[in-house]
C-alpha cells in the first residue's frame, strides 16, 4: 500500500531539507511526499525549489492561510492508500511510520493517532504548561466526542485516504486538530492510538503554537461538537 506524506510548512528554512531527507529514508515504501508551503518568508520556498527532485509534489500558497489550509491542499492531492501528516520541523520522527500505520495495514483501523503521552518512547522534557494545556484540550475533546484519546493535538495522524478525502476541512489554522477529531468520531471511524517519541522545540528554535491557539482549539472543540 502506498503512503502519502503531507508536509505543511511555514518558515522552516532551518529544517525543511533535513525533514525531507528523513522522510525519504523512513523505513516504508512505496511513498509519496507532498509539500505545501504556506507562503513562507524566510527562504523556505527558495530551498524547496532546489529540492524538487527529492519530493513528488510541491504546492505554494500565495498568502499565509494556516496549517489547516495547507493540509486541505495536500489531502486533496494525495494518491496513496494511507495519508499521514508530517510537520516540517524535527519534532516527530519519520522512522516511526511503520508503527503508526500498522493498525491500518492490518485492517483494524481507519484512523491512527501517534500519541506523545502513552507508551515508553523517549520525549524531550520541555514546557509544563504546554503539557497541562494539551491534557485539558484532549479531555474537553474527549468529553464532546466520547473518545478516550490521550493526545488529540498530536501532529502524527494517519488516515485511510478515502476517509480523509471524504471530510470537508473548514479550519485554516491549528483548529484542524479538534475539527478532524470531531469529524472522524462523528463518522464512527475505527480510531487507534500508538505511542511515539517526541523531540519538541523551544520558541527560540522555532516553535509557533501559543496560548491564542489554545483558545481557538477550545472554540473549535465546542463548535464541531454541535455542527459539521
Amino acid at each position: 500500500m502506498k503512503l502519502s506524506i503531507v508536509i505543511p510548512c511555514y518558515n522552516e528554512a532551518a529544517t525543511i531539507e533535513s525533514v525531507i531527507d528523513a522522510v525519504r529514508e523512513s523505513p516504508y515504501g512505496p511513498k509519496e511526499i507532498i509539500i505545501v508551503d504556506d507562503c513562507s518568508k524566510d527562504g523556505t520556498r527558495d530551498i524547496l525549489e532546489t529540492l524538487a527532485h527529492k519530493v513528488d509534489k510541491i504546492f505554494y500558497h500565495d498568502v499565509n492561510r494556516g496549517k489547516g489550509a495547507a493540509l486541505r491542499t495536500g489531502f486533496r492531492e494525495a494518491s496513496g492508500d494511507i495519508v499521514i501528516v508530517q510537520d516540517a520541523d524535527l519534532e516527530y520522527d519519520p522512522a516511526e511510520y511503520p508503527k503508526i500505520i500498522e493498525p491500518i495495514l492490518r485492517g483494524k483501523a481507519d484512523v491512527v493517532y501517534g500519541s506523545r503521552f502513552m507508551g515508553g518512547e523517549a520525549h524531550r522534557v520541555l514546557y509544563f504548561w504546554h503539557r497541562i494545556g494539551n491534557g485539558l484540550l484532549t479531555l474537553l475533546s474527549n468529553m464532546c466526542t466520547n473518545l478516550n484519546l490521550t493526545d488529540m493535538e498530536t501532529c502524527y495522524k494517519a488516515f485511510r485516504r478515502e476517509v480523509i478525502q471524504s471530510i470537508e476541512i473548514k479550519e485554516d489554522r491549528f483548529g484542524f486538530e479538534p475539527e478532524i477529531t470531531a469529524k472522524v468520531a462523528r463518522k464512527h471511524c475505527r480510531i487507534y492510538e500508538v505511542g511515539i517519541s517526541y523531540s519538541g522545540r523551544t520558541y527560540e528554535e522555532g516553535k509557533k503554537i501559543g496560548w491564542k491557539d489554545g483558545l481557538q482549539a477550545i472554540y473549535c472543540i465546542l463548535k464541531y461538537r454541535f455542527s459539521g
